[in-house]
């Protein structure tokens, strides 16, 4: 069966545009994976999207997500709550100074915990200030995103709270399947 699919793209032309969430309280904590793992980009990329149909980068093999994690200015920043990885931001450089938050999201079990916002906050400030880290790099003139209707229920509301902007609406068509989880038979 099909089902439709809207993705908004959204857009922050300014570091002035940000709009930070509160920091959670406890012990979160924000860290670079500044060597590239393709276990771990994996593993968050399930583990966060799993319940929420992400599939684009299931059938990559290993060499391939090497090469993704490889490129100049593509980063991945870590959420972790008590020591426990809980979410994550990867951020993509891209020419003329634009920068994409390819993929953002929390574990399941840490959503609702107001780690998402400081999470989204802090990958923003990163993107923002890229070309400090990736000298090669231009200056960032731009950090844009995409979402869609299959995503997290509360992940446009948080966009929008960050001072992202739409900028294009698209719907599409699509197979109606069941999510993945982060491994065979998980849900």
């Amino acid at each position: 069966m099909s089902i439709t699919v809207t993705t908004w793209s959204l857009e922050q032309t300014s570091l002035d545009d940000l709009r930070p969430a509160a920091e959670p309280s406890g012990d979160v904590t924000i860290v670079r994976a500044e060597v590239p793992s393709p276990e771990f980009s994996r593993f968050l990329y399930t583990a966060v999207g799993g319940d929420i149909m992400w599939t684009d980068r299931l059938g990559m093999s290993y060499a391939e997500w090497e090469r993704a994690l490889a490129k100049p200015g593509t980063e991945t920043w870590v959420a972790y709550d008590r020591g426990t990885p809980a979410g994550y931001v990867e951020l993509e450089a891209q020419p003329g100074g634009s920068v994409e938050i390819v993929y953002f999201g929390l574990i399941p079990a840490f959503r609702g915990r107001r780690i998402g916002g400081h999470l989204l906050s802090y990958g923003i400030r990163r993107a923002w200030d890229l070309a400090e880290r990736w000298p090669e790099l231009p200056a960032t003139e731009r950090v844009w995103l995409h979402t869609c209707s299959l995503d997290g229920e509360h992940a446009m509301d948080n966009y929008l709270r960050r001072g992202f902007k739409l900028f294009e609406t698209k719907e599409e068509q699509a197979e109606d399947a069941a999510a993945p989880g982060p491994w065979p038979g998980a849900f």
